[in-house]
């Protein structure tokens, strides 16, 4: 991976990054190419990872450029020592969606902003944690402060580095100094310089991020939706998929069936999406969110119509290259299938203990297939194709 030098103003920045999940670990990596960046995460864990020159996640790019060195890059698990003489804070804190309040849950985001205001006295605040329409405003207000500003990532897991490398587009919720220096940050880290700058108010940005979310959801939601009139309807799914992608105005990409989407963004992107609509007519956006546990439903059917005894659910993680399998749309299909009776094995090297909600856990692949009479795939894979005929995916293009 190319090595960038120096910044174009030429002097350095002192940066707090808050959070070594891929969204801020990926950013943390981004900007010590060029700048001093102190990592904060509450988990000694990834912190001593980190110091060590190891990245606590999976991501092929950043481990290679933490394996280069050269970065000035230090982790802590003291906010104090972290934001000390920092001149930027990026909040990168998880924000899981809570089913019992509607919403984000943006404790996080919040103390992290707070503590910032009083150890960071200099420094402006950016907030790449995905959160409501509003929250920035909202934020800045409680806080009396106007040095909060919001910027949307646009990343995948698994390929986090690379995209902030090579971003869609750079988008700030702002339009003063801060903002544009902040924008400035992203551009000189790109490797594309021909990328796309929006700078916008904070409530633009915060729905942009929402919408992008939720169109991709919709465009997963449909392709499975064809898939399941397909399959129930005996005709061939790839064929229709193949023919509906030749007009160009709908395009042959981001069209290949699954058990759902999953993962940290779109579940709770839509379901956020929604809650913000809560005083606004809509029928789409709800829609959106109900077919992805129809889809579950009618995919669980197709499995119990096999007549299994015992199913095995071969990788949690939802794509390849990640690692993380937290909403993984197969642990809808596992519920389902364990609701009505039927024993499940899983296979996922990711995980330590020996059982995940209550099925055992199997590490010996051999054994794993032999035990289980389907075996249940959200992607295809060349380990798989010696018990091809027990197999049970949607993967029709081979692609996540």
């Amino acid at each position: 991976m190319p090595q960038q030098q120096g910044s174009e103003s030429g002097s350095k920045m002192k940066i707090m990054v808050a959070g070594l999940g891929y969204v801020g670990l990926s950013m943390a990596v981004l900007l010590a190419q060029r700048h001093s960046v102190r990592a904060l995460d509450i988990d000694p864990g990834r912190v001593a990872m980190l110091g060590a020159g190891k990245s606590p996640i999976e991501d092929a790019e950043i481990t290679a450029r933490l394996a280069q060195g050269g970065l000035d890059l230090t982790a802590t698990t003291e906010p104090a020592e972290a934001m000390a003489g920092a001149e930027l804070v990026v909040i990168c804190t998880p924000t899981s969606y809570d089913p019992r309040s509607n919403r984000f849950d943006t404790t996080s985001v919040e103390e992290v902003a707070e503590a910032a205001l009083t150890l960071a006295p200099r420094a402006h605040i950016v907030i790449k944690s995905t959160i409501p329409v509003g929250f920035t405003e909202a934020l800045n207000a409680r806080l009396g402060t106007d040095r909060i500003l919001f910027s949307p990532e646009f990343l995948r897991e698994g390929r986090a580095l690379h995209d902030n490398l090579h971003p869609s587009r750079i988008v700030v919720g702002g339009r003063g100094d801060a903002a544009e220096q902040f924008a400035g940050l992203l551009k000189e880290a790109s490797l594309d310089p021909g990328t796309a700058v929006l700078l916008t108010g904070p409530r633009e940005a915060e729905a942009i991020k929402l919408f992008a979310n939720t169109y991709l959801a919709m465009r997963v939601a449909f392709f499975n939706e064809l898939d399941s009139y397909a399959l129930a309807h005996g005709i061939d799914s790839r064929q229709i998929i193949q023919g509906v992608g030749l007009d160009p105005r709908i395009g042959s990409h981001y069209n290949n069936p699954s058990f759902g989407y999953g993962g940290y963004c779109l579940p709770k992107d839509t379901k956020q999406l929604l809650a913000n609509y809560d005083a606004v007519p809509q029928n789409l956006i709800r829609a959106i969110v109900e077919a992805n546990s129809t889809r579950k439903d009618f995919i669980a059917e197709r499995i119990l119509e096999r007549r299994p005894r015992r199913v095995g659910i071969y990788r949690l993680v939802m794509k390849a290259g990640s690692d993380n399998f937290r909403d993984s749309a197969i642990q809808g299909i596992m519920k389902r299938v364990k609701a009505k009776g039927i024993p499940v094995t899983v296979f996922e090297p990711q995980l330590a203990g020996d059982h995940f909600f209550n099925s055992p856990v199997e590490r010996d692949l051999a054994r794993f297939k032999a035990e289980c009479d389907v075996i249940i795939a959200n992607r295809r894979a060349p380990e798989l194709a010696d018990v091809e005929a027990k197999i049970f995916t949607r993967d029709i293009f081979g692609a996540d």
